[in-house]
């Protein structure tokens, strides 16, 4: 995208304005920014993921048992104090060490901590075969053990129809 005052540089600030109600939004190169006055606010703009990631924290550091003392990763000595500034762990055994921290934030982040992808339309189909079939197996392991016997048969016929078509 190109700036939008002189249509020759390439735009790499993107500045909002909003004044009574009235939304305008500007796609500026740097000299361009400059020259409207935007030099000050431009260089001023520091943004670290650590900072992110310690904003959305706010949580005060785990302590030991009351002793005052943060927990720190066994594997690589870091604390989740270092992860808020830094935005990255330390090691593997980071993820274990501050789980239910990371927890937090995830769902903090995400609105959930576990993750749930999109899976191909074929693998989808597969995937929900799999799953009705382990529910009829499940219910007919109940049904035997109800001595419902009929109900048996058309579970165990169920489950034979399904598994051929997959």
């Amino acid at each position: 995208m190109l700036c939008d005052d002189c249509g020759k540089n390439p735009a790499t600030i993107k500045f909002t304005q909003i004044v009574n109600d009235k939304k305008t939004v500007l796609h500026l190169c740097r000299k361009c920014a400059e020259k409207r006055g935007l030099k000050e606010a431009i260089s001023n703009i520091s943004f670290s993921l650590g900072d992110l990631f310690a904003g959305m924290t706010k949580k005060e550091p785990e302590k030991v048992e009351g002793k005052g003392v943060e927990i720190l990763c066994p594997g690589c000595g870091h604390s989740f104090a270092e992860f808020e500034k830094t935005g990255k762990l330390g090691c593997g055994v980071c993820y274990e060490t501050f789980s239910s921290q990371l927890k937090d934030l995830l769902r903090r982040i995400h609105g959930s901590n576990q993750h749930v992808g999109k899976s191909p339309p074929q693998l989808s189909l597969k995937m929900e075969l799999k799953r009705e079939v382990r529910k009829l197996r499940d219910n007919l392991r109940k049904a035997i053990e109800s001595e419902e016997f009929e109900r048996a048969a058309e579970l165990r016929d169920m489950i034979k129809d399904l598994s051929k078509s997959s």
